[in-house]
């Protein structure tokens, strides 16, 4: 702390080190980052003797610290953000203030209807009815579908491409049921604070985010597993089709267990990922959108055909959901994949193989989850065409 007779010996010593790069830092703001957990307090050290009072030393890692918080810190900063920032560019933000900053982004995701209010003092099914019914009175309804993926849709439509025969003719639903908006607001509430959700309304929410296309190949896989591989939905489905490998329970909690359970490499591993996919997302819309602008589709629009009927599309939408990306979403997004990769590392040890080539198929699967998920499963290497077929 620094005391009215300036900063002690150790803390001069990080201002120091600051101004010799240029940067400039203040007692208070040493202070500061130690409070919020950003910076870890100086090493005691022995007596100075003849009641002159003690010394101290910086960790090691403070330096390094010192600098990167000079450059990142500023007004309006939350300390949560930071200790992301900080985290992902590989400084040493103490682990405890890291697992925090990932807890938080978890419980940041806040449902339509919902307030911290509603959620004390209620039973699960309780609080899933209370937060419906707010929902519902006030009209909330989900954004299936974002503003720039829709005018791409659009624009594709008006004869500058179509969905591939082939993708087309692997849809063997006859009588879709896909959801409104509104209905896939129940749905969403309905998954993050029970855990549930059936096979058949997640084909339907997959065709509701996609309205203008004739056919969809994944909702079909999705809604026909039982049909095509009974042996594996057995093992994995209940009577009503909902899946019984996910826990049961809101599914923030599930995130925020991640958050104190898994290694700190999994987590950087995570973040990373959330933006490789983000950045993929943004990149394959500028590459439509300038093959349209010329008039000449080409493999981007290709690849958005395809992919707008399989999970690769869903990723798109996510994105484009997100205009601003905060670190608190990013630590959000890496946390959802950590949760899914878990989730098909526990589905492969119920039905191993379960249909696992169709995620080797070419545009299934954003290359960065892709490459996730193939850490998690035990996939045998198949043929592109053969895993179509």
């Amino acid at each position: 702390m620094p005391s009215s007779d300036g900063p002690s010996a150790a803390d001069q010593q990080l201002i120091d080190h600051a101004a010799r790069h240029r940067l400039t830092v203040t007692a208070k703001q040493l202070a500061g980052w130690r409070r919020a957990g950003l910076l870890p307090g100086n090493i005691p050290g022995g007596g100075l003797g003849r009641g002159r009072g003690s010394t101290s030393t910086p960790p090691p890692e403070s330096f390094d610290l010192v600098l990167a918080l000079a450059r990142r810190a500023g007004r309006g900063k939350r300390p949560r953000d930071l200790a992301l920032l900080l985290f992902a560019d590989g400084h040493p933000v103490p682990e405890a203030t890291v697992r925090a900053a990932f807890r938080a982004a978890a419980d940041s995701a806040a449902l339509p209807g919902e307030d911290h209010s509603t959620r004390d003092g209620l039973e699960l099914e309780e609080h899933v009815d209370h937060v419906i019914g707010r929902l519902t009175e006030a009209g909330h309804a989900f954004t299936l579908v974002p503003a720039r993926a829709r005018r791409i849709d659009e624009r594709i439509a008006h004869g500058l491409g179509e969905l591939p025969a082939e993708l087309a003719e692997m849809d063997k639903n006859t009588e879709p049921t896909p959801m409104t908006p509104q209905d896939a607001s129940l749905a969403a509430v309905t998954v993050t604070l029970g855990g549930t959700m059936s096979m058949q309304e997640i084909g339907d929410l997959l065709r509701a985010m996609n309205p203008g296309m004739p056919a969809h190949p994944f909702a079909s896989l999705v809604e026909t597993t039982q049909q095509d591989v009974p042996e594996a939905a057995d093992l994995v489905m209940s009577d009503d089709g909902s899946l019984t490998f996910i826990p049961e329970g809101n599914a923030r909690d599930l995130l925020r267990g991640l958050a104190d359970t898994a290694s700190l490499e999994d987590l950087t591993v995570g973040w990373r990922t959330a933006q490789q996919v983000r950045e993929w997302g943004l990149d394959l819309c500028e590459r439509v959108e300038a093959e349209l602008d010329a008039g000449q589709p080409g493999e981007a629009v290709t690849e958005w055909l395809h992919g707008r009927g399989w999970p690769s599309g869903v990723s798109v939408l996510e994105t484009l959901r997100e205009r601003h990306w905060s670190p608190s979403s990013r630590a959000f997004s890496a946390l959802v994949l950590l949760f899914q990769r878990q989730m098909y590392a526990v589905l492969d040890g119920l039905a191993p193989g379960c249909q696992w080539p169709v995620l080797e198929t070419p545009g299934v699967l954003p290359p960065p989850i892709r490459d996730l998920i193939l850490t998690a499963v035990r996939l045998e290497t198949t043929p592109a065409e053969e895993a179509v077929g």
